[in-house]
């Protein structure tokens, strides 16, 4: 049986360290999907779209084929795996739903999708991995190893701000998140 297993970091360093060792740990790229924002595909010329994931964070696996996505309401993007494929078709009119349906194509739940979604919106990097049974307790353990964002205090702060749900018609998020180091 494979399940879906999706963290959100604030942090596009610490996403991609999760993903190299994710594969390390033998989990096949093409079961790792990345979406997030990182400031060095900004100045890599990274608007032309595929190839810059070696100059902003891996010769190899899935970090090598990140590409440059501008989805609505979150803006420019790095991204790899599905969650890139599905997003990339939804922007292009090929799929709908666009973020969000991407997680909930994917298995993660309307709710969790939204999340996921204004969190990369607000500057933060989403890895999710389909993994096996075999593998499920490994991903877990590399993904939750490297301090995740703790989703129910995140959610309630964006509560607290008014949000209720991910809005693709909004504007690309402007505000300050916990995260100092990869907003857009």
């Amino acid at each position: 049986m494979t399940r879906t297993i999706t963290r959100s970091y604030d942090s596009y360093d610490t996403a991609a360290a999760v993903i190299e060792k994710l594969e390390v740990a033998g989990i096949a790229a093409d079961d790792i999907s990345v979406v997030g924002h990182d400031e060095r595909a900004k100045d890599s010329n990274a608007a032309e779209g595929a190839g810059i994931g070696a100059g902003i964070g891996g010769a190899a696996g899935l970090l090598a084929g990140l590409g440059m996505l501008a989805i609505p309401g979150v803006g420019p993007v790095v991204a790899a795996g599905w969650l890139a494929a599905t997003a990339a078709g939804a922007v292009a009119g090929a799929a709908a739903g666009g973020l969000v349906g991407s997680f909930t194509n994917a298995g993660v739940s309307e709710e969790d999708a939204h999340y996921y979604a204004e969190t990369v919106r607000r500057g933060g990097t989403v890895v999710s991995v389909k993994a096996t049974d075999a593998h499920a307790a490994t991903a877990e353990a590399i993904m939750d190893g490297a301090t995740p964002i703790d989703r129910d205090t995140r959610l309630a702060q964006y509560r607290q701000e008014g949000w209720s749900r991910f809005d693709e018609k909004a504007e690309p998020y402007k505000g300050s998140t916990a995260s100092t180091t990869t907003i857009i």
